[in-house]
């Protein structure tokens, strides 16, 4: 019996799967934030290459992946496709529960699927330096690593509460080069103006993006990198997705569900974009987002035009929002704490065709500790959301008997965030859920696009 289902290097995906040609309608546009009008490509290119902005738009169902790319990902990809047997036996499930493993990237997480990409064709247009925001640090700790082979400067905006509770993040960052800031900071216009309205932040993605495209558009020699919600972004992880129907194949199965975490959208999209190209074609799959119940974007927010940033800086787009002025609270899933949602993401559960769930953190870190004591391998606090899906999903299938493939995408380890599991397992983890009224009153603010 198989545990690792293993690729050859030779099966490193060539393309990468873009999903807008199986979008159910045409996709909303993207708002200049100044000018209320369409985003044109002219807006974007202060801040993103030329070959970003192509790929944000384009319409062909395969991009092809550069040799460049294809050969760093090789110092991870393939990455492994693993079957949980142990964990089904502590379960005593009929269902089968594969997971595949994006923690073995120098990393530790899916991230650097998009940031070797991005410094490489930023590399090409002749940029010195590249700005961005981290959460949790994955983002901030891939784009420093990508930066380094490529010889760019990088300097990260990690959000404070994140800087603190995370600071061996902030090492492997500075390991590779990078110049860390905590987030909000003196360094911007925005971050001074939130420091001045509350002193004390604790900082969000959305002021994070605000301080990041903001050092990026007042420089020429440095464009801005996101790690998640756009287009591009999610085009580049379906190498996730592409290797686990491969090796699913290999196995013999193919899921009933797929399921990935889900805070900005692109390790869901990742994982859950080539399965969906299947269920386009008639295939029976469900895809499951999971999300904090404290930051319940895809649970709890309206679909609607949402700046991508506190400042207002970053487009407006139609999403799944919180509002851009929603202030999570400091839970340890740091890369979930996002207020909005991918486009794309977001226009797929606005149609039926995804699902989408939220849990409290407590119930997510008693997941991962299950799954560490069966499997070994310690979840980052993001991707334990969907362990616990996962687990849920083999539990229904005992209860009634059934038997069911599960396939969920563990996008990376949980090595350097002990202080997490320090807090819960000395009970010190606080659940949060974040109060309607406080929604409301967000929602409050979203922007008056008229078009």
């Amino acid at each position: 019996m198989q545990t690792k289902i293993l690729l050859d290097e030779s099966r490193i995906p060539t393309h990468w799967y873009n999903i807008i040609p199986d979008m159910p309608g045409s996709l909303a546009p993207v708002i200049n934030p100044r000018t209320l009008q369409p985003v044109t490509p002219d807006d974007l290119l202060p801040i993103f290459p030329m070959a970003i902005i192509e790929q944000e738009v384009s319409g062909e169902r395969w991009i092809p992946i550069p040799d460049e790319v294809r050969e760093i990902y090789r110092l991870w990809r393939p990455s492994p496709l693993y079957r949980a047997r142990r964990l089904e036996q502590a379960l005593g499930t009929p269902a089968k529960i594969y997971y595949k493993y994006e923690g073995v990237s120098p990393a530790g997480s899916h991230k650097p699927n998009s940031a070797i990409p991005q410094a490489f064709y930023n590399k090409q247009a002749g940029i010195r330096r590249l700005a961005t925001e981290t959460g949790a640090g994955q983002w901030g700790s891939s784009l420093a690593l990508a930066c380094s082979m490529f010889g760019l400067e990088c300097t990260v905006y990690m959000v404070k509460v994140s800087c603190t509770q995370k600071p061996y993040r902030k090492s492997m960052m500075q390991l590779w080069g990078a110049n860390v800031i905590p987030s909000p900071s003196e360094f911007t216009n925005a971050g001074r103006s939130i420091l001045a309205h509350d002193p004390d932040s604790n900082g969000s993605l959305g002021i994070a993006i605000s301080e990041a495209v903001e050092d990026a558009a007042s420089r020429a020699d440095t464009n801005y990198a996101l790690g998640s919600v756009l287009n591009h972004v999610c085009l580049h992880q379906t190498v996730i997705g592409q290797e686990a129907k491969e090796q699913l194949a290999l196995a013999g199965d193919y899921p009933d569900v797929v399921i990935a975490c889900c805070g900005g959208g692109s390790n869901f999209a990742g994982t859950a974009f080539p399965f969906l190209a299947d269920r386009a074609a008639g295939k029976n799959v469900r895809c499951l987002a999971v999300e904090p119940a404290s930051c319940p974007t895809l649970t709890k927010g309206v679909y609607a035009f949402d700046y991508g940033d506190t400042a207002k800086m970053a487009p407006i787009a139609m999403m799944y929002t919180l509002g851009h002025d929603f202030m999570p609270p400091g839970i340890h899933a740091g890369g979930l704490r996002y207020h909005g949602e991918s486009p794309l993401v977001s226009q797929l559960h606005h149609a039926g065709l995804i699902e989408a769930k939220s849990y409290r953190q407590t119930a997510c870190f008693e997941a991962a500790h299950l799954f560490a004591r069966s499997e070994g391998i310690v979840p980052a606090p993001e991707s334990s959301h969907a362990v616990r899906a996962a687990i849920d999903e083999a539990v229904i299938a005992k209860e009634e008997g059934k038997e069911k493939t599960i396939l969920f995408c563990l996008s990376g380890h949980g090595q350097l965030d002990m202080g997490a599991y320090d807090a819960y397992l000395s009970g010190g983890l606080e659940d949060f859920e974040y109060p309607e009224e406080m929604i409301r009153e967000s929602l409050a603010r979203l922007p008056k696009v008229d078009l």
